[in-house]
């Protein structure tokens, strides 16, 4: 068994809007973050204002938790939608929340602005939040530790109803079209969970969640995973590295677009840090063992 290294990020929790491009547009805010319409013209502004070669979607880290009952703050042009109040007292509670519903709220929106996006020609990465960061939304984090610490069983049953979660959004993405998923968890990190609690994650959720994304994703599709992720799958003998010649260098947000069909996971760099190249023109890609 190897050892997790930690992947210094300084980009975590980043996702959200420039007000540079939410000056222009003349949205009203929140209203805007509840409308794909409105959150499609501000992914497109986003991605030229950048010089991105695709449009993201959503701008918080929220939907999942929200779709689940979660209350959240809005928020506005600023300052995009956060955590409000938690609504489980206990990490039990969360095996009693409701299944994602699709057809309705902001997460439906979200998926309309998507199928926009794609129905345009434009390539469209959507943001996937993994089961610590979902939980920022619904409980305390000392409850969940706690729980993982003491019942470990307890702890399978809350992963296990993420990782179905987590499942049926990758799938509802791919229905309306997305060919790139970010996945992402800060929040359960290592510098966070520490190394015996990020080994029994990746053991009982990542590995686990990943070998069904890989099953069930078509080949247009490509899974961006977060560093740290991919750190902690590396370490734990779950993963490997391989390199693929693109001929010639790029940024490394372009070469995820080049490798489309060519491989199912990257993650050797966090996707927001938009000046990263690859001067060598390889990319590390990532196949689960």
């Amino acid at each position: 068994m190897g050892k997790i290294i930690d992947f210094k990020c300084t980009y975590q929790n980043s996702v959200g809007i420039n007000q540079e491009v939410t000056k222009k547009l003349s949205l009203k805010f929140p209203e805007a973050y509840k409308n794909w319409n409105s959150m499609a013209l501000i992914s497109e502004e986003l991605k030229k204002y950048d010089g991105e070669a695709f449009c993201t979607m959503p701008f918080c880290h929220t939907v999942e938790g929200e779709a689940m009952g979660g209350i959240i703050n809005l928020g506005d042009e600023k300052i995009g939608p956060r955590a409000k109040d938690y609504i489980c007292k206990k990490a039990e509670d969360i095996l009693n929340l409701p299944s994602i519903d699709y057809s309705k709220g902001r997460i439906a929106e979200v998926l309309k602005a998507c199928k926009h996006l794609r129905d345009k020609g434009e390539n469209v990465m959507l943001y996937v939040s993994g089961p610590f960061t979902i939980m920022n939304v619904l409980i305390e984090p000392r409850y969940i530790f706690k729980v993982f610490r003491k019942n470990p069983d307890v702890m399978q049953s809350i992963f296990n109803k993420f990782q179905n979660e987590i499942l049926m959004f990758i799938k509802e993405a791919e229905k309306v079209g997305v060919n790139m998923i970010s996945y992402a968890d800060s929040s359960g990190a290592l510098n966070i969970l520490g190394p015996k609690f990020s080994k029994q994650t990746v053991e009982m959720f990542t590995y686990p969640l990943l070998k069904k994304v890989e099953e069930v994703i078509k080949n247009e599709t490509i899974v961006l995973l977060c560093p740290k992720t991919t750190f902690a799958l590396l370490g734990t003998d779950k993963a490997q590295w391989k390199d693929i010649e693109l001929g010639q260098p790029m940024k490394y947000s372009e070469a995820c677009i080049k490798t489309i069909g060519k491989a199912k996971f990257v993650g050797q760099m966090c996707i927001k840090n938009k000046g990263f190249n690859l001067k060598n023109g390889i990319i590390k890609t990532i196949k689960l063992l």
